[in-house]
């Protein structure tokens, strides 16, 4: 298991997603003197993290991996959930301090949608490319949210945490991105 994790960067990627996310939450405690993260902040963060992440949905010799007599599809669905789970915890644990990141359901929902999105990525582009469309999209969502329901659900990332349409967007995105990744894996390099 030890050699596996460091095969695909797992120590180096928490050591920059955690330490991302210390770093902002504590220039805004230094900085701001609202206590709430605003909602700009709180989607670059989350799109921080996961693209940090990104870069453990594949080995640097996938052939080698699909060789492999091992099953792959659940470990490849406990690397997303534990992924998930990385960025809930680190983001979530800010909430009794003087900075957090929030609301609760914002984090999760823009988590697990970028994350499924990112995924989705990795298994058409390589894990090398898999944060360029999630980052790009969570962007220009964040800077730009669009009213009503199309807006909702074509900048769901950067929609306030009551929006249903983007509930729906981020939900089928974790659902599609976990399920083709389990299935599939990072797609090869040639």
């Amino acid at each position: 298991m030890t050699l596996h994790l460091r095969a695909r960067r797992v120590p180096l990627a928490l050591a920059a997603s955690v330490g991302a996310a210390a770093l902002i939450w504590a220039l805004w405690l230094t900085l701001s003197k609202e206590r709430d993260a605003i909602l700009l902040l709180v989607v670059l963060t989350v799109m921080l993290m996961v693209a940090v992440l990104s870069t453990t949905l594949a080995a640097p010799d996938e052939d080698l991996e699909r060789t492999a007599a091992l099953h792959w599809p659940w470990r490849r669905a406990l690397h997303l959930l534990a992924a998930l789970a990385l960025v809930l915890v680190v983001l979530l644990a800010t909430q009794p301090t003087g900075a957090r990141f929030g609301p609760v359901a914002l984090v999760i929902r823009d988590s697990a949608g970028l994350l499924g999105l990112t995924a989705l990525c990795a298994t058409v582009a390589g894990a090398a490319r898999a944060w360029f469309v999630p980052m790009g999209w969570a962007v220009v969502a964040a800077l730009f949210p669009q009213p009503g329901t199309w807006g909702a659900l074509t900048t769901w990332a950067g929609q306030p945490h009551t929006s249903r349409p983007a509930a729906v967007v981020a939900a089928v995105l974790a659902v599609a991105g976990l399920v083709a990744y389990a299935l599939l894996g990072s797609a090869r390099r040639e």
